[in-house]
């Protein structure tokens, strides 16, 4: 049967497994105060995935990838960053990609789709020492596995309507998305989306980890149940687990 295997890791950080294959999400570990793993303690990954430069989610991808011998995948500016700092070779050691854009790593295809979230790059170190400029895009990202499991982490956004176009493309049981508000959608443009989405479970995100961004997840869940009764709004907490398997779940 199918599985998928998902570590909240704070914020807006993720490790996904699905037979094998291990992907970090977006991975801010050692300034991140919510997430107990630092980025020495990643021994492993398969795939690094950035969504974006603001520094709570490029944070420390570049550095996972480069000691785990991992794929970078993000936009193309940021992947050329990526080889500028890190010595991730273009093409070889990074995946770039731009919205609409598709590549296949291992028994995952990585498709990137538009977000709307503001665009700037947020990391030290560039050869000509500007550290705030556009950083090409910021992207939802599709993980399609092999085995039929496809999820949809939207990023940091504000609520569109072509999700819905999105979810009619792509089918994912599972949809990551943050809703602590200020930065991106709250709860209301959460449940919202999730009505759009419609997939098997919406895991909320980026909330809670400021004081300016706070969620109420239960009356998120409430909304959810009323506009889309079929989707479930699973509170996963940092440093807890969820183990999907077609169409259940447990949480760790």
């Amino acid at each position: 049967m199918a599985s998928i295997r998902i570590d909240f890791l704070g914020h807006a950080s993720f490790r996904l497994e699905s037979d094998g294959t291990v992907i970090y999400f977006d991975a801010w570990l050692d300034d991140n105060p919510v997430c107990t793993l630092k980025t020495a303690d990643v021994k492993r990954a398969d795939v690094v995935i950035a969504t974006h430069g603001h520094i709570d989610h490029i944070g420390d991808s570049i550095q996972i990838a480069k000691q785990t011998g991992a794929m970078f995948v993000s936009n193309y500016e940021m992947c050329v960053v990526a080889e500028a700092v890190g010595g991730l070779t273009l093409g070889e050691r990074s995946l770039p990609l731009n919205p609409g854009g598709t590549g296949t790593v291992k028994n995952v295809a990585i498709t990137l789709v538009q977000a709307h979230h503001s665009l700037s790059l947020g990391i030290g170190g560039t050869p000509d020492g500007h550290y705030y400029r556009p950083d090409s895009a910021v992207c939802g990202v599709i993980m399609a596995f092999d085995n039929g499991l496809t999820v949809y982490d939207t990023s940091d956004t504000a609520l569109f309507s072509d999700m819905q176009l999105i979810a009619q493309m792509y089918g994912p049981q599972i949809a990551i998305m943050p809703v602590g508000g200020k930065y991106g959608m709250d709860i209301k443009a959460g449940a919202r989306a999730a009505s759009f989405i419609r997939p098997d479970l919406v895991i909320p995100c980026h909330y809670d980890t400021f004081p300016d961004q706070r969620a109420d997840i239960e009356q998120m869940q409430t909304m959810a149940e009323f506009l889309c009764p079929n989707t479930k709004v699973v509170k996963v907490l940092p440093g807890q687990s969820l183990t999907y398997q077609t169409s259940s779940y447990k949480v760790e």
